[in-house]
């Protein structure tokens, strides 16, 4: 599968919510050529994540792993390397819960040579990466499990996760306000990510540049719950002030050279909130 772009995963998110999309409500949706929308649609076709009808594509039953797929190929060396610099962060020894994301499951990748690790998810995906890591224990979260990305979630999920005081909480989000809203789509995977941050001692997010520039309907929380963002480019300055009033401490990572701009003193792994005692 090609790389999807931005605006591919948008025309996949519309048509999941609306069963069909055409060409020129797209067009005037991303403010393009009915030219540009008709490659696009074609291209999600020919993978079999649309399915082309006249003037447009609709929404298959069986687009679900599909989706998921796609997500993976978004930008996928700079979730590399924020999972790896997430992992650099979590001393072996601890326990951490990693909620669902295609760029958790890329911090779970790093952390398969950990030792004494306790790893709380309700990942399938990240459950199965960590199942063979001999110095990892995974627990698996109870609850309904989402066909589209093997997610687990509901109210059983949310009361499980509530059982634990766990020393890392990493989630990812779908986007990022320029006030500091931590933003996803569904509601239901919305409150397992609020009783993450509530179960630990110091929270990472770990989220792509494109964060930035997306938006969703479901508010996590604040850039403020949060002790240390991981991403791949500064973020846009009204983030940076929001972290710097709030001690959020901001890790950049980048291909030519790693850059860490923080809202604190500390430099080390346990640093942020939790360190500064707040």
């Amino acid at each position: 599968m090609t790389a999807v772009t931005p605006r591919q995963l948008e025309i996949v998110r519309l048509a999941r919510e609306r069963g069909h999309v055409d060409v020129l409500s797209l067009a005037g949706h991303f403010d393009v050529t009915p030219q540009t929308i008709r490659r696009d649609l074609n291209e999600l076709c020919d993978t079999r994540v649309l399915n082309r009808v006249h003037g447009g594509a609709m929404y298959p039953s069986s687009v679900a792993n599909f989706a998921q797929e796609a997500r993976r190929q978004v930008a996928p060396e700079a979730k590399q390397r924020i999972g790896a610099r997430a992992a650099d962060r979590i001393e072996s020894d601890r326990s951490v819960i990693l909620n669902i994301g295609t760029t958790t499951e890329q911090v779970a990748q790093s952390l398969k040579n950990h030792t004494g690790l306790m790893v709380v998810t309700n990942s399938i995906a990240v459950a199965g990466i960590l199942l063979d890591a001999p110095g990892v224990d995974v627990v698996l979260a109870g609850g309904v499990v989402r066909k589209t990305d093997g997610g687990i979630v509901g109210e059983a999920t949310v009361d499980f996760i509530r059982q634990f005081r766990v020393d890392y909480a990493v989630i990812g989000c779908s986007a990022i306000d320029e006030d500091g809203t931590l933003l996803d789509f569904d509601f239901q995977e919305v409150q397992v990510s609020r009783a993450i941050i509530a179960s630990a001692r110091q929270t990472i997010l770990v989220a792509d540049g494109m964060k930035f520039e997306r938006v969703a309907p479901v508010r996590i929380g604040h850039l403020s719950d949060i002790d240390v963002l991981i991403t791949d480019r500064a973020p846009p300055e009204p983030v940076r002030r929001i972290c710097d009033d709030n001690r959020t401490q901001i890790d950049v990572t980048g291909p030519d050279r790693d850059q860490e701009l923080e809202a604190d003193a500390s430099n080390e792994p346990g640093g942020g909130k939790q360190a500064a005692g707040l």
